[in-house]
């Protein structure tokens, strides 16, 4: 008989963004969120922003790591890898890892910088503007 895998084997993805003080503004961030559930039964997804909403990235994942995941990516919801993601980021995950030294923690490159990313928006504006 298998066994079915243990948590540390099933995949954990934070959706890391920038955060606003209108809750409102993290509703396609859910959206991506259960849409990568539906997609990819099992995967733990949690939300983390860098200021304004909760909760911050080190307590989404401690949060993952609490619930027995090992290996967990952080996906940057930015348009560039500039800013926050060059001078505040680094920091963050260096003291994220300084506490959870099990845990094996991925960085993604901003969504800004992947090109498929890039050629799904500019698909869909060229669709908008030809309706």
């Amino acid at each position: 008989m298998r066994r079915p895998p243990s948590r540390a084997a099933s995949p954990a993805i934070v959706l890391f963004a920038h955060g606003a003080r209108d809750p409102r503004w993290a509703q396609p961030l859910r959206k991506i969120q259960r849409a990568i559930i539906r997609k990819k039964p099992g995967t733990a997804v949690e939300l983390a922003f860098l200021e304004i909403m909760e909760p911050p990235l080190a307590d989404a994942i401690a949060k993952l790591v609490a619930a027995g995941h090992k290996r967990i990516t952080v996906a940057p919801l930015f348009m560039a890898q500039v800013g926050h993601l060059k001078r505040d980021l680094p920091k963050i995950l260096d003291a994220i890892r300084a506490e959870h030294r099990g845990a094996e923690i991925t960085l993604l490159p901003a969504i800004g910088d992947v090109d498929a990313v890039l050629e799904a928006i500019s698909d869909w504006l060229v669709s908008a503007m030809l309706r």
